[in-house]
């Protein structure tokens, strides 16, 4: 079953549906950062179906080159992620590009959702505007021009819960619009919001799905059930050796040998012999930061109690407003089921996402949030120039869709595709 990718960012929803055993055909995505990300993926799973992943290896060590790396992988492979933006400018040389790229195959599958910062609540509120004129509040226009292009048979929808409050300037409800939308393209739509947390991600973070089938008749679709498990937080850090802030390497991570069952469950940590383990590199922190850290991780540790701002010393406040974000600094609990929510403001800072061990004393690793998104250990996430970048790997891995909450979508899917 041969799918689209759009709005792909760094692959997440995407990698789900390859597990599930769905085709690739095209990833859209206008971040240049993500689409070599994308291009580096794709890499893997071609030389892992030849089986020769060495080129990857060296590649993801720091031996060779990403040119180097991309020279093993056929042209057209690496074509497949289009960088561009999604635009009525750009509209017609992407469909020119996917129609190479598919040739005389049927597109089954069409995934993805457009940017969520218009309709976050984070997003609307920052914004002097509300958002309202956010153009990016229109992109699932062009989503549903995509549909009755190539008309799948079904199309899986994406986005953060603020889009079931998020209102144009007129008082309409932007739901409301897509769902015409889809359904005047000839898809009916099933429409839940889904917990990752519910289906073996250890993360609070709820999304909105629409999943619409291509038909005249009614439509329920088979959500995929819950998925039971023990694993607490600290599975993520069961293997990973200690290190403090400013430690680490991008590169050479050496893990231990008795990792949490979950992490082996979930498909998070490799099984392939001699891959390395990257951006296991912590930030560098100020010392009036990691002060504030140990207090957070005591308050938490002794008295379960998460640290308000307004209640550290005089000496350690910085900020002017002390009436919001009264968690702006909190630890990611070891012993709870799920983290709170990963999202995109952790490439600026790290301060919501403190290690909860006093002895490391810093803030997560791209690594260790790439494992709460349940990315496999062996994704390399990209930059522009192709040096290493915290920064561009964290805003990735924050914007992504967990990899383990996409496969359980996609093998739902998969299961009751004639039903």
């Amino acid at each position: 079953m041969r799918y689209l990718d759009l709005f792909a960012g760094a692959g997440g929803l995407s990698e789900g549906f390859i597990k599930a055993g769905f085709k690739p055909v095209a990833h859209v995505e206008i971040n240049e950062a993500a689409c070599y990300t994308l291009k580096t993926r794709t890499a893997f799973h071609y030389l892992e179906q030849i089986n020769n992943l060495t080129p990857y290896i060296e590649y993801t060590s720091g031996q060779i080159s990403r040119e180097k790396l991309y020279s093993y992988i056929p042209k057209e492979k690496l074509d497949s992620v289009i960088c561009e933006e999604i635009s009525a400018k750009t509209l017609k040389s992407i469909f020119k590009n996917i129609d190479n790229l598919k040739g005389n195959e049927s597109i089954d599958l069409i995934v993805g959702g457009p940017p969520c910062q218009a309709y976050s609540l984070m997003g609307r509120s920052r914004d002097p505007d509300g958002m309202l004129h956010d153009s990016r509040n229109y992109l699932y226009t062009f989503y549903v021009k995509f549909l009755k292009k190539y008309e799948p048979k079904y199309f899986v929808f994406e986005n953060v819960v603020g889009l079931l409050s998020a209102k144009d300037e007129k008082g309409r409800l932007y739901l409301n619009m897509m769902k015409k939308a889809f359904n005047k393209a000839g898809y009916t739509i099933s429409q839940k919001t889904l917990n990752a947390r519910d289906y073996g991600v250890l993360q609070n973070r709820k999304r909105i799905i629409i999943v619409g089938r291509r038909t005249d008749a009614n439509f329920n679709f088979q959500w995929p059930e819950h998925v039971p498990t023990d694993a607490h937080v600290s599975a993520i850090f069961s293997d990973l050796p200690i290190i403090h802030a400013g430690e680490g390497d991008v590169y050479n991570c050496q893990l231990g040998n008795n990792p949490d069952p979950w992490l082996i469950e979930s498909g998070v940590r490799s099984n392939v012999p001699g891959m390395p383990v990257t951006y296991y590199c912590s930030r560098t922190h100020k010392e009036q930061d990691l002060e504030i850290y140990r207090i957070a991780v005591n308050k938490w540790n002794t008295q379960h109690e998460r640290l308000k701002y307004a209640d550290l010393p005089e000496r350690l406040k910085s900020h002017r407003n002390q009436n919001t974000f009264q968690d702006r600094f909190k630890v990611v609990a070891k012993d709870e089921s799920a983290s709170q929510t990963v999202v995109a403001h952790i490439a600026k800072d790290g301060h919501y996402y403190i290690h909860p061990e006093l002895e490391q004393n810093r803030s997560l690793t791209p690594r260790e949030v790439a494992r709460l998104q349940t990315f496999p250990d062996d994704y390399y996430f990209e930059s522009l120039s192709g040096k290493p970048s915290r920064t561009d790997a964290f805003r990735q891995i924050g914007n992504a869709v967990p990899v383990l909450l996409a496969q359980k979508i996609a093998e739902s899917l998969r299961d009751n595709w004639n039903e």
